[in-house]
């Protein structure tokens, strides 16, 4: 198979956020196995997802990771010009869900596979496949905390995220929240025997939207876009009916953080505000949904170098998006974003790759089993 007969099956797995991934999981590991990697299927907490872990070469080594998620947004806008879960071909274009975010880049180090097997490998390269990084990287926790047990201390993790094929050394880390408000319901012509949860609410967004402002004036980081943290409320609900008090409203909220802050202290002031609320005689929730680091890789970083020198480009000091780069630095591995694609494709109608691009990123993984082959 190549790269594109693989990307076409994989893309053909509506492997959805949130959902249960064994098919796409047990597919992928009955390649590893057929080309020559030793694979662990690793089960989550959850009971029906699975991260994958594959090895080729020697493994008791140090070597590289290759990191990607299996799970892709879902895809259920109209716009969509044909069937988002069957590739299809326009030009050098390749469309589908996940085609750049993230299956272009499983699917180029699948494609590389057979060849790396035939290398003469002095260092392993693994293969780690995460799931439900969409919903905030909740997979891969439980993949690099089994690492141990997997492989020694590997020298780096390149996190194929869509980068068009420059490394990137840093984003910016994350967290959500989502904020309950809840009152007394009652009919709307008493308003004065409930309390409005979605009043009430709305006074708390106002106060937290005006927060958020105040995170413009910095501190600054300048390798970034915008260079200061930004909070944003993405999605509010509550109510039954125009002629009922609401009891209840939840409001999400994210922040993201440059480098030296953390995104949780970003929510603290968010928090104080909302307990604030119960001496209005309301009750308040506080539900974390999802929190990730930030990454800080040294320009001068071995990595960095390697980088460097597998794709003939000096990769880019930060991305304003995020990853699961983070997560494998905070681990004490050394970690950078490098993946066929643009990211201003990705969660959107009509997502496609480049056929160009797939081939620059095999190339690449291919160049890297060359750096550790002998002879």
């Amino acid at each position: 198979m190549d790269v594109i007969d693989i990307l076409a099956r994989l893309i053909a797995f509506p492997s959805v956020v949130g959902t249960t991934n064994g098919a796409i999981a047990d597919w992928i590991a009955d390649y590893c196995r057929k080309a020559g990697a030793e694979v662990t299927v690793h089960p989550g907490p959850e009971g029906d997802r699975y991260n994958l872990f594959a090895t080729v070469g020697p493994r008791e080594g140090r070597g590289y990771i290759l990191s990607g998620h299996m799970d892709v947004v879902p895809a259920g806008e109209r716009e969509w010009s044909s069937d988002p879960f069957v590739l299809r071909a326009a030009g050098d274009r390749l469309y589908g869900r996940g085609a750049t975010d993230m299956k272009g880049f499983l699917a180029c180090a699948l494609a590389a596979l057979p060849k790396l097997s035939a290398m003469n490998l002095q260092r392993p390269i693994h293969f780690a496949f995460s799931y439900d990084e969409e919903a905030g990287s909740r997979g891969v926790p439980h993949l690099i905390a089994a690492l141990p047990k997997l492989c020694n201390a590997p020298l780096g993790a390149i996190i194929g995220e869509p980068s068009r094929m420059q490394a990137v050394r840093g984003h910016k880390g994350k967290a959500a929240v989502r904020l309950e408000v809840i009152g007394r319901s009652g009919h709307s012509s008493r308003p004065d025997l409930g309390l409005n949860a979605i009043h009430a609410m709305a006074n708390l967004i106002t106060e937290v939207a005006e927060y958020g402002r105040s995170l413009t004036s910095g501190p600054f980081h300048h390798d970034f876009a915008p260079p200061y943290s930004s909070l944003q409320v993405g999605v509010i609900a509550g109510g039954q009916s125009v002629n009922i008090i609401p009891d209840r409203c939840t409001a999400d909220i994210e922040v993201r953080a440059v480098p030296g802050i953390s995104p949780s202290s970003l929510l603290e002031p968010v928090k104080a505000r909302l307990t604030a609320l119960r001496d209005q005689g309301f009750e308040v929730g506080w539900h974390e949904l999802s929190a990730y680091p930030g990454l800080a890789l040294p320009e001068g970083s071995e990595l960095a170098a390697l980088l460097t020198e597998l794709t003939a480009q000096k990769p880019l000091a930060a991305v304003s998006y995020g990853t699961e780069a983070g997560l494998y630095q905070q681990a004490g591995i050394d970690s950078i974003i490098c993946g066929p694609g643009d990211i201003a494709r990705a969660h959107r109608p009509d997502e496609y790759i480049e056929i160009g691009e797939l081939a620059a990123c095999q190339t690449m993984i291919e160049k890297l089993g060359a750096s550790l082959a002998e002879g």
